[in-house]
């Protein structure tokens, strides 16, 4: 058998072998000292070392034993032992390094309600080595069972068998490693854990004409069971995003809300969130999407206005303006007082002859 300082599991695979080379998976705690025999062999046996293969200087040989000071993650892997020259295999062992288990971050959520509840759990920091989790969940003077999933293995389900209780939950959660052990407990009322899934499939679309409206639709979660017998409220923030500073508006029913207030022009953020209306805590926020507020379309100049002036086309459409000025008008208008008079002169003086002829 190994010595007192060797923690580990006999894996023979060859049960006739096994009194000739041990192998044996080893735990160690980072930051140990260790030592291994090799098998049988006396101390002051002539044996050779090797880790995954490569051999181990002397320098870590006390006689026949192997001596690791300061374990630390690198230090895992297959250590075997072999006699003198013949190379024969005495003694095998895969050297596992890591921690033992810190205490567990146990949390229960009703996503789902008044269906079910979940508990899923974590640990703080990696040990390095298998794990084992043991979870208990009691209400009142009950045990219930909590039918693990296969993904993620870190999560159960709890089945409600009394809704609107006031009898707290207990849940027990405790980890288990070859290094050590660690439990953590929490209580809660049935109303405590209650937090809906984020709304989904929102969509955010400008208002036609309307140059400060955004028209925001979403969907309940589809994990919520029952929306008819216990109804959701929303929680909607948007802001543009040349601003920091998230605008609310909490809608007490309804999957829709237009936004009146928002900046002409500018892009805007937006996130929604549910509740059940009674019990519980706000979801999470939902996916953010991106919507601008309707712009008027620019009104282009046509071409003809657009075409540049000249006199020297015979093609242009530009006519120039008359050169003529208005001074020049009155001397014409002037000429022809003066030609009207000579006409009205010349007139009287036929009308005399006329009456001389008589």
């Amino acid at each position: 058998s190994p010595s007192p300082v060797v923690r580990g599991y006999c894996v023979c695979a060859v049960a006739v072998t096994c009194d000739l080379a041990r192998r044996f998976v080893q735990y160690e705690r980072i930051g140990a000292d260790v030592t291994m025999k090799c098998g049988a062999m006396d101390w002051d046996a002539a044996v050779t070392w090797t880790v995954n293969g490569s051999d181990i200087d002397e320098s870590h040989l006390n006689g026949s034993y192997l001596v690791l000071r300061n374990v630390h993650l690198g230090h895992s892997g297959q250590y075997s032992c072999y006699e003198g020259s013949s190379w024969h295999l005495k003694y095998q062992t895969f050297l596992k390094v890591g921690t033992p288990p810190k205490e567990p971050v146990l949390m229960c959520r009703s996503n789902n309600y008044p269906k079910r509840f979940y508990c899923s759990w974590h640990l703080p920091s990696p040990t390095y080595v298998p794990n084992t989790f043991n979870i208990s969940v009691i209400h009142g003077t009950r045990e219930m069972v909590c039918e693990k999933e296969a993904v993620p293995k870190n999560r159960c389900h709890i089945r409600y068998l009394q809704l609107f209780s006031t009898v707290k939950y207990k849940v027990t959660l405790t980890v288990t490693n070859a290094l050590g052990r660690n439990s953590t407990t929490i209580t809660f009322d049935e109303f405590a854990i209650v937090k809906p899934d984020p709304p989904e499939n929102v969509v955010a679309k400008p208002v036609p004409y309307s140059p400060r409206r955004l028209e925001v639709r979403w969907n309940n979660p589809s994990s919520w069971p029952d929306p008819e017998s216990f109804p959701l409220k929303f929680f909607l923030r948007y802001r543009p995003l040349i601003l920091d500073q998230w605008q609310h508006v909490e809608l007490s029913d309804g999957t829709s809300h237009t936004i009146t207030d928002a900046y002409a022009g500018k892009e805007y953020i937006i996130q929604v969130a549910a509740k059940d209306n009674d019990i519980g805590t706000w979801s999470d926020w939902s996916v953010a999407v991106h919507a601008t507020p309707w712009t008027e379309e620019p009104k282009y100049l046509t071409t003809e206005a657009q075409a540049p002036e000249t006199t020297t086309s015979s093609t242009s459409s530009f006519v120039p303006p008359p050169t003529t000025k208005i001074c020049d008008q009155e001397k014409v208008v002037g000429s022809g007082a003066v030609a009207v008079a000579v006409s009205w002169a010349a007139g009287l003086v036929l009308a005399a002859a006329g009456v001389l002829f008589i």
